[in-house]
């Protein structure tokens, strides 16, 4: 495989991202590279190909298999094993989403749910600071329970979704137009 200037461009950039995402520089680059690749790579290949250590590749391509974002693949008459991403960049997109909601949502509902269980008993927290935890309490929840009813749709109905944009407000009925309530 040879990285052209325009594929490069993108692998940088989206190291770049990552960074910003709070992911490792090399992850991002490496499922950049592995995302452009027409065929499966090897960690010698992808290390070769990015000029990053061997092992710092082992490393990151462990992270990426930890999100589900990249899967072995094994070719014929190499012991080696090769990696590719995981589906098309819709099932990316949603697999990176399930991800953090597993990873921080998750986490943090249960925290939420748990201070709101100690409340009752809790008599110097100001009545104040309780309010805003089951106000966060209830958004978060409400979010969750949002992304997992999207989640479940078909994913010819999130194209159309995201595709109506604000448009999809007109469905609902009694609705202003006004921006946020």
């Amino acid at each position: 495989m040879i990285i052209t200037p325009l594929m490069e461009k993108y692998i940088l950039h989206w190291g770049e991202m990552g960074t910003r995402w709070g992911v490792n520089r090399t992850v991002s680059q490496i499922h950049a590279l592995l995302y452009l690749s027409s065929e499966p790579l090897h960690a010698e290949d992808i290390s070769s190909l990015l000029s990053v250590a061997r092992s710092n590749v082992s490393t990151s391509l462990k992270e990426l298999q930890s999100w589900n974002l990249v899967e072995v693949s094994h070719v014929m008459g190499d012991r080696r094993d090769h990696f590719r991403v995981k589906g098309d960049t819709w099932e990316m997109l949603l697999t990176i989403i399930e991800e953090r909601k597993r990873r921080e949502i998750d986490p943090t509902l249960t925290m939420l749910r748990q201070c709101e269980l100690e409340m009752d008993d809790d008599k110097e927290t100001p009545n104040s600071v309780k309010e805003k935890i089951r106000n966060m309490n209830q958004f978060i929840s409400t979010l969750a329970s949002w992304y997992e009813q999207v989640s479940s749709l078909p994913k010819s109905t999130l194209i159309t979704l995201m595709n109506m944009g604000a448009k999809v407000a007109k469905l609902i009925p009694g609705r202003s137009k006004k921006r946020r309530e």
